[in-house]
């Protein structure tokens, strides 16, 4: 079976404006600026149309770096739902219906609560994050995400004290997803952070790319993005939030615990058991620039070392 995964150059608007079969829209409200006022677009209606984001710029962005193209970010996917081929996702998502769109949350929290994609855009003002993107199977990008800091959305949760972990669980729907009829994998797709891995900054609740709302391959209408975690620990197209006092099953973790620990931070010095993870290949990148070292923790080292101090990363991969 593959391993899981997610894929650096700004390019200008011209470059990567005629593509697309993203079918969602967002709301004209603070967060949002829409098309003359549009808000999300029914399936039906929506075959080339994607809704501009308003974004701030953000500190917590890198600097001097060059976002990977967007048709590469959009066709070099791992969505299994979708299919088990880099280029399945974006060629079998594209009648992915994405609105509505609600996200339950429950579990440990003062009472259980249903966000919609609306409420969710206009939660916070969305921010640019441009991100490095490290997936476990070697290979990396840098992209320049839309969102927010995950914690702004958690505490709207009003979690219990009793909470450590938070769950996220995919949308699970094999009539729109061909990929969950072949590949057997335990569905809902299911990853998990521990509480302040969630609550750090860095962690960002994520409605967009190049400065407009997310293609459904790339985890349409919500997804999440840990940057100095392999790619799979960021779920996509998030339907369930659960808040618990034990680490959840996650997916991968639960099918192979000795190639894909619960933390999963990016190690150069701890290898996956069928490759080094020292070196990785950038996506895009001209062919003498393709492979460069791995970065503790993908380069962010200095934000979030501090969550593992005195835990072994050998053990806690």
């Amino acid at each position: 079976m593959r391993t899981p995964s997610e894929i650096a150059e700004i390019t200008p608007k011209s470059a990567y404006q005629n593509r697309r079969q993203f079918m969602a829209a967002a709301a004209a409200t603070a967060g949002v600026a829409a098309f003359a006022g549009e808000r999300f677009l029914r399936p039906e209606q929506a075959v080339e149309a994607a809704t501009k984001l308003t974004t701030a710029k953000s500190q917590l962005s890198l600097q001097g770096v060059e976002p990977t193209a967007y048709k590469d970010i959009t066709s070099y996917n791992n969505f299994y739902e979708f299919g088990t081929a880099k280029s399945d996702p974006s060629e079998n998502a594209q009648h992915f219906k994405t609105y509505p769109w609600n996200v339950k949350v429950s579990g440990l929290v003062k009472q259980p609560k249903t966000f919609s994609i609306d409420q969710l855009l206009k939660l916070r003002p969305q921010e640019e994050r441009i991100y490095r993107f490290r997936c476990v199977e070697g290979w990396s990008m840098v992209v320049p995400w839309a969102g927010y800091s995950l914690s702004e959305f958690i505490k709207e949760c009003d979690p219990l004290p009793s909470a450590k972990f938070v769950q996220f669980l995919t949308l699970n729907d094999p009539s729109q997803m061909p990929g969950m009829r072949e590949a057997n994998i335990g569905w809902p797709y299911s990853e998990g952070l521990r509480m302040d891995e969630a609550m750090h900054p860095l962690t960002l609740l994520t409605f967009g790319i190049y400065g407009e709302t997310l293609p459904n391959q790339d985890g349409a209408p919500v997804r999440l993005i840990v940057p100095w975690k392999y790619g799979f620990k960021s779920a996509k197209s998030i339907a369930q939030v659960k808040f618990l006092d034990k680490m959840p099953h996650t997916t991968w973790n639960d099918l192979a615990a000795n190639e894909y620990g619960f933390y999963s931070n990016v190690n150069p010095e701890v290898d996956h058991p069928r490759w080094s993870q020292k070196t990785e290949r950038v996506i895009g990148a001209p062919i003498w620039k393709q492979r460069q070292p791995t970065l503790m923790f993908n380069g962010y080292a200095d934000q979030v070392a501090s969550l593992y101090k005195g835990m072994d990363l050998r053990k806690n991969y």
